[in-house]
């Protein structure tokens, strides 16, 4: 019998790899991403409740890289948040689950300039559609450090719910359950 010079291909990811909406982009990160994401990595007040420090540009590199990885080793990860009329990165917004989380989580981290204008929750309800679709057994949360009230806010506005508080990184965190079937 002859070997088959067919390739059989099959899908790379759980997820799409780009989604739109009005205002957004949501694709995967490009290798100068990080530059744009420093503005949000290396401000103090955006990384209080996450790394808890600025970070390095390295780190910024280190962190999209991380990210980036989450594509390759979970079949789904965070997407790079791009406002369509300017093409600027805002931010990451997207699927998150690394070693140390209780389950997969959907993330947002946005520079400070882009706060208030509702792109996280535009980002997160495309987010939410998209899971519903293509991998509806899929159940997230978002892990929220206790006092960040601006994230606490934006996960009930997009439907999560309180499910419990637990001990995290050193901290109180409280884990929101996100719908099953987000509203439309």
């Amino acid at each position: 019998m002859q070997p088959s010079n067919q390739i059989s291909a099959t899908p790379r990811f759980m997820i799409p790899e780009r989604l739109e909406t009005d205002r957004l982009v949501l694709r995967m990160f490009a290798a100068d991403d990080w530059r744009a994401l420093h503005e949000y990595y290396s401000d103090a007040e955006c990384m209080r409740y996450t790394y808890r420090r600025a970070q390095s540009e390295a780190g910024t590199w280190r962190a999209m890289a991380g990210m980036a990885g989450q594509w390759l080793l979970r079949g789904y990860g965070p997407y790079a948040l791009e406002e369509k009329s300017t093409r600027t990165v805002l931010g990451t917004v997207g699927l998150w689950y690394p070693l140390e989380w209780p389950e997969p989580e959907i993330k947002w981290a946005l520079a400070r300039r882009h706060w208030g204008k509702a792109y996280a929750s535009e980002a997160v309800r495309a987010v939410q559609r998209m899971v519903s679709e293509c991998v509806p057994e899929l159940s997230l949360i978002s892990l929220i450090d206790s006092q960040n009230a601006a994230s606490i806010r934006l996960a009930l506005a997009v439907g999560a719910r309180l499910e419990r508080e637990m001990e995290f990184a050193g901290a109180p965190f409280h884990v929101y359950r996100h719908p099953r079937r987000p509203a439309v």
